[in-house]
């Protein structure tokens, strides 16, 4: 999943993108209002982190522009301000959820995964395909019983053909949703995590879940309809 986060105090948002990213979240950071909006219009994010005071165009008006712009990515909106009228305010501009400083980053989390639930039409928490089990709350993965350790990055990868079981996930879909954009398009890193993946999750065991199709992308599915090439 990939998350834009808004927030304008540097620090702040550097402990804030590393606890992110070590519950796998890529993570792209904005220092401004004007930035957020642009990054937003040209990436393809799961969610946005959006601080409220921001310099030179604040939260709610970010907030504002993007929706009238059309755009449904959900927002859970961070501020300092605990009187209802702001909280009102956050709401009515649009934003999806409110949260208020200083707060435990374990209820951040779980803010962020009762908004991507929503988004993606209410998801189940455990995720299947075949003997392959994967919780999303935990990132706890099996296969026939058996607990398979995964790097963050390993299982953000999973996780997302996971929830495109069955369907042909392309390689610039993988970038835009498991990558930041620091990714570089010309490297082999995606072909570098889906071999590993293949020997943690298929390696040994049948049917081979993780395929790739020359030319289209790649799909996890227990069923033979789509051979490897």
């Amino acid at each position: 999943m990939r998350i834009l986060l808004v927030e304008d105090e540097p620090d702040a948002a550097h402990l804030l993108a590393k606890g992110l990213r070590e519950q796998a979240f890529a993570v792209d950071v904005a220092a401004e209002g004007e930035e957020a909006i642009y990054l937003a219009s040209i990436n393809n994010y799961d969610l946005m982190i959006l601080d409220v005071m921001l310099p030179l165009k604040g939260g709610f008006e970010v907030c504002r522009e993007l929706r009238a712009a059309g755009a449904s990515i959900p927002v859970l909106m961070l501020t300092a301000r605990d009187d209802v009228r702001d909280r009102i305010a956050g709401l009515d501009s649009g934003a999806d959820d409110y949260l208020v400083k200083p707060f435990d980053f374990h209820e951040l989390l779980a803010r962020l995964r009762a908004l991507l639930r929503r988004s993606q039409s209410l998801q189940p928490e455990t995720i299947e395909a075949g003997d392959l089990k994967i919780n999303t709350r935990s990132h706890a993965v099996e296969r026939g019983g058996q607990m398979i350790a995964l790097t963050a990055k390993e299982y953000a990868l999973l996780e997302y053909l996971a929830r495109r079981a069955g369907q042909v996930v392309s390689r610039s879909e993988i970038a835009e949703h498991v990558w930041d954009e620091n990714f570089d398009p010309f490297s082999n890193l995606i072909e570098v995590y889906i071999q590993r993946l293949r020997r943690k999750v298929d390696e040994g065991r049948d049917p081979k879940l993780i395929r790739t199709l020359r030319g289209e992308g790649y799909l996890l599915t227990a069923s033979n309809d789509h051979p490897s090439v």
